[in-house]
């Protein structure tokens, strides 16, 4: 499959993906915001690795990806339907990482910018 179908199945799924999980029931999902923000699908429609980012929950990621990861299956399903496709991908959740070192190259910067105004200043 060329990269340009790929990129395409991933977007269709990834839209899936979210759409199912609105439709989940479980109240561990609920409170919070839950973005999908990127979908790795393997060359071979194999494994599709999910990363999930979650904003406004006390407890953190850890219970959003677990909860996700006991209901894949479920997700998996309403794909395959959905998309009239043969075989969906095994579905891996995981954390997105991306906010969190984002926010960390921000407060790097606003130090190093402090530093070079104190500096200017002393001169």
């Amino acid at each position: 499959m060329s990269e340009k179908s790929m990129g395409r199945l991933a977007q269709d799924m990834k839209r899936e993906i979210i759409a199912s999980i609105s439709r989940l029931k479980d109240p561990r999902l609920e409170g919070g915001l839950l973005t999908v923000t990127r979908l790795d699908v393997t060359p071979d429609l194999d494994v599709a690795k999910v990363h999930i980012s979650v904003m406004g929950r006390q407890d953190g990621t850890k219970v959003v990806v677990e909860t996700l990861n006991h209901c894949a299956g479920r997700v998996r399903t309403d794909i395959s339907k959905h998309m009239h496709i043969r075989k969906a991908p095994r579905l891996i959740f995981v954390e997105d990482e991306s906010a969190a070192y984002a926010e960390h190259i921000n407060q790097l910067l606003k130090e190093l910018n402090k530093n070079t105004s104190a500096e200017s200043d002393a001169e």
